[in-house]
């Protein structure tokens, strides 16, 4: 066949793929990477990782029989070339957008997804799990794991391979090798794939967990990838093989100059001229307003020291790590080991902030219940991306932090309201030695309006503006967005108060009474999941007996997955912005305008929710 002709149009799905000629496939990956080029220049999204596994996703899916043989992407952000050759090539320019295709795999978007991943190191686990479910039904099928992008860092990846290793399952696990996760790989693993890399490696851990092993293989030879993958099909040998496969991450990109984490993710870009598309003047951001504080807290506290879980820049700690390098510590993906980490440290009077998004600190729960809170350890819990996160959906969404946290003995809770909040808050736990203590915030902006200049006190709150008719009670981000109720209810006659909880735990009780007892209804308004905030809030006026002084309405997250859209989508979707708010509390006091937008509280439009 021609090397002019253009194959891709060709090629919609893997059983079409799997019709080409061997000698054609190079044209194909060429015109593959291509097109995922073309596409992230209009949808932006997670880049680099996909440049990278253009070759090894034609290899993979020209060897095995997919959907039959499944295929799990460890994290899936690689998937965007997947995508585009198993039938979704239409929908991939609007990837991450509202009612567009999942920025990672979902089963419920495609066959070809057997298994959603994106959160890291699942694979080997759900794969050893399809393949002995796929011998106790004598099926036949193979189960092929990708992991890489940093995810065989985590310890969920070492436990399924020691299970593997012993279970006697064929399961085919395909390292791929980049040297990078979000930034570039750490670690004594990181170190042992660079020596299997150059064949200095005394031993093969792989082997000695009780896998064969392959490799190292360069992941950009088709026809390399195309006999160690086949070997790997053909071979009747019980347990797990590893296939050890070296990639570049952002492999081809058009950019004129090198990024140290290979475009990970970009925004729109034009694909002549390959410059971005011109942002909008920029802002401050919540974390970069967390890495500002902390660094001038550390510059007089030489006991402060930084954790994160393979996240530097995303949390802001390359910046810390720039002024401190031997106070700043990468795990890797590890959470459940950066918590515990975090609590040895502290148990030897040093004063660490461990920085996690919120729906990444969900793994390390255990170590965060046990580790931490039951030994009354000071660690100190900076959790960035709480609340909802656009583009990246559901799976990354801080929606339950207040839940799971408050319910902790031992553990103080707040959540800063805006950009001076946050700093002091930062500045507050710092000081704070009796026991752990978190603060979380959004992603995004910050809101940096100076309403209050008052300093942090344990477990108690502000009032920035009175009216008569309704208590508007914040926890966290959503301030803003009240505080442009309220004027917007203000134009309607509508008097009142805006109050800034600051603490989920402990409660401001004499705040919350103060509230109850002068207002008709009282609103709650939290950026988190039914069972955190106003749980606390409302269990506290039954004890008192103010429910019948009192109307109580609560503003949450609702109980459902919210689908990805930007992030002014999500919160319209949720009732939890300015109009939101505003016709909740209009709904209450029996008003009828705006009713159908937000008064039920926790409908979100069944399109928008997974």
């Amino acid at each position: 066949m021609s090397s002019l002709t253009p194959l891709l149009d060709q090629v919609s799905t893997p059983e079409q793929l799997r019709q080409l000629d061997a000698r054609d496939l190079a044209q194909l990956a060429q015109e593959l990477r291509a097109e995922t080029i073309s596409a992230a220049s209009q949808s932006g999204g997670h880049f680099g990782a996909g440049l990278g596994v253009v070759e090894l996703t034609v290899a993979l899916h020209y060897v095995f029989d997919t959907p039959r043989d499944r295929l799990i992407w460890d994290v899936s952000h690689q998937t965007y070339p997947h995508k585009i050759l198993t039938g979704r090539r239409g929908g991939i320019r609007n990837i991450r957008q509202r009612g567009g295709l999942y920025g990672f795999t979902k089963r419920s978007e495609s066959v070809y997804d057997p298994f959603g991943a994106a959160h890291s190191s699942t694979s080997i686990s759900a794969g050893l799990g399809m393949a002995v479910a796929r011998d106790h039904l004598n099926a036949g099928n193979h189960v092929v794991c990708v992991i890489g992008d940093g995810a065989l860092s985590g310890g969920l990846a070492f436990e399924a391979i020691n299970n593997a290793g012993v279970l006697g399952s064929r399961l085919t696990i395909v390292v791929n090798d980049n040297g990078m996760s979000i930034a570039p790989a750490t670690g004594a693993l990181s170190r042992h794939l660079s020596a299997l890399q150059a064949g200095h490696a005394a031993n093969n851990m792989f082997e000695a967990l009780g896998c064969r092993y392959q490799g190292p293989i360069d992941g950009h030879d088709i026809n390399a990838l195309l006999t160690a993958l086949t070997e790997a099909r053909h071979s009747t040998m019980a347990g797990p093989a590893v296939i050890h496969v070296v990639t570049e991450k952002g492999r081809g990109h058009p950019f004129k100059a090198p990024d140290k984490e290979k475009y990970h993710a970009v925004g729109t870009f034009s694909l002549n001229s390959s410059q971005a598309a011109k942002a909008s003047p920029a802002a401050i951001t919540y974390t970069q307003v967390f890495a500002d504080a902390l660094i001038e807290e550390a510059e007089t506290d030489e006991k402060i020291v930084a954790i994160t879980a393979g996240m530097p820049s995303g949390t802001g700690l390359d910046r810390f790590a720039e002024r401190f390098p031997r106070r700043m510590f990468d795990t890797g993906i590890a959470e459940q080991h950066a918590v515990t980490f975090a609590a040895g440290l502290s148990t030897e009077g040093m004063k660490p902030f461990c920085t996690i998004y919120s729906t990444f600190l969900q793994r390390a729960y255990d170590q965060v219940v046990h580790d931490v809170a039951l030994q009354g350890l000071p660690v100190r819990f900076a959790i960035d991306r709480a609340g909802l996160v656009g583009q990246d959906g559901a799976t990354h969404a801080g929606s339950f932090d207040l839940t799971y946290l408050s319910q902790l003995p031992n553990m103080v809770v707040m959540a800063p309201s805006s950009a001076g909040e946050l700093q002091r808050m930062v500045r507050f736990a710092a000081a704070y030695d009796d026991g752990p203590i978190a603060f979380r915030y959004p992603r995004g902006n910050a809101f940096v309006a100076e309403l209050s200049q008052q300093e942090i006190e344990l477990g108690k709150g502000t009032i920035l503006g009175e009216g008569n008719d309704v208590a508007l009670l914040c926890i966290g981000g959503r301030l803003e967005a009240c505080l442009a109720a309220a004027r917007e209810l203000k134009a309607q006659g509508i008097a009142v108060t805006v109050a800034d909880a600051r603490f989920c735990k402990p409660l401001d009780h004499h705040l919350i009474d103060q509230l109850a007892r002068h207002h008709p209804l009282l609103v709650t308004v939290e950026e988190g999941a039914v069972g955190g905030f106003a749980s606390h809030v409302l269990q506290h006026l039954a004890h008192r007996d103010l429910l019948g002084r009192t109307r109580f309405r609560a503003l949450t997250l609702p109980d459902a997955f919210i689908a990805h859209g930007t992030p002014n989508e999500q919160l319209a979707d949720a009732g939890l912005d300015c109009a939101g708010i505003s016709a909740a509390v209009l709904a209450a006091l029996g008003h009828h305008r705006g009713e159908g937008r937000g008064h039920a509280l926790h409908v979100v439009a069944a399109r928008q929710v997974l």
